[in-house]
């Protein structure tokens, strides 16, 4: 899939540096070898790209190419399609663009949260569940946090990364709450479409779990 970004890093000495995109949680390590432009690149620089994933170690940059590259060759292909040819993309990158963050995601989000609370204080507060409940519940959620916190600055520096199975298995441990504020607050995991739709199946089956528990009790 090609992108666009800035190259917000480059290390001469090393031949390696980093791209900087809005449609990717992480800055994007790319090798001098995958660069295609006929200069060094430099910081600044617009370019474009081909993403891949390489087992845990974050996104990497194949063909790197500096924008004016491909300017001319764009604006033809433009031309000779007409102006209503990049009108399905641009339709795409805005339903896209809305689907997160919208006040609709935000609000079921706090409605889950207002559930699950509920659902704790309810068991711990009637014997069905113990009381160290809460406080493990509350520690498992900041460790959560920390969790995507330290993935974030390995995604920047190029470090290796905490798996998706990791993160998808304390959000399913009761740590959903902790993972959405800093996938808001981090702006980390949060565009991913796949990475989304694990993330609420784990909220879908904790709270389905918790309330499956007390309710049990209750009977």
């Amino acid at each position: 899939m090609q992108k666009q970004g800035t190259v917000v890093r480059w290390n001469a000495e090393r031949a390696f540096g980093f791209i900087r995109s809005q449609d990717t949680d992480a800055d994007v390590f790319f090798h001098v070898r995958d660069y295609r432009g006929g200069s060094p690149p430099r910081e600044g620089q617009a370019v474009v790209y081909e993403e891949i994933h390489v087992g845990g170690k974050g996104p990497r940059a194949m063909a790197v190419q500096p924008v004016g590259v491909l300017a001319t060759a764009q604006a033809s292909a433009r031309s000779a399609q007409g102006p209503s040819a990049s009108k399905p993309r641009q339709r795409q990158a805005s339903r896209a663009d809305r689907a997160h963050g919208t006040p609709a995601f935000q609000g079921l989000a706090f409605l889950m949260m207002g559930i699950w609370a509920g659902l704790l204080a309810f068991g711990a507060w009637n014997g069905r569940l113990p009381f160290w409940l809460l406080g493990g519940a509350a520690a498992l959620n900041l460790l959560t946090f920390a969790v995507y916190y330290i993935d974030k600055q390995a995604a920047k520096s190029g470090q290796w990364r905490t798996s998706e199975s990791t993160l998808h298995g304390l959000a399913l441990a009761g740590g959903w709450p902790g993972a959405w504020f800093a996938q808001q607050m981090l702006r980390h995991k949060s565009s991913k479409t796949e990475f989304r739709v694990a993330y609420w199946a784990t909220v879908m089956a904790n709270c389905a779990g918790l309330a499956a528990w007390v309710v049990r009790w209750i009977g």
